[in-house]
């Protein structure tokens, strides 16, 4: 069972603020959520083989090299360049 503690936790971790309207609504469907994916987690699987079932394989092609713009095009309107990459900022 989920707490509306536990919702108001994950939502304080999310930086999220949640009205009191909006915390029953949120354990309601939250709990929703949990009993669907128990649901899933409790069908068997064990007599079905899945692996492929559509028989498909995938279709790989070569890699091949082709023209593409020049560098120096492509940098000429870049504020900052060094030996033939963009600059950018470091962030702090």
């Amino acid at each position: 069972m989920v707490t509306r503690e536990e919702i108001l936790k994950i939502a304080t971790l999310s930086k999220l603020f949640v009205s009191e309207d909006e915390l029953t609504k949120l354990t309601s469907d939250m709990e929703q959520v949990i009993a669907f994916a128990d649901t899933i987690n409790s069908a068997e699987d064990s007599t079905t083989e899945f692996d492929n079932i559509n028989n498909l394989s995938n279709v790989l092609r070569e890699d091949e090299i082709v023209p593409s713009i020049d560098r120096d095009k492509i940098l000429c309107n870049a504020r900052d360049t060094d030996d033939g990459h963009f600059l950018v900022k470091k962030r702090a």
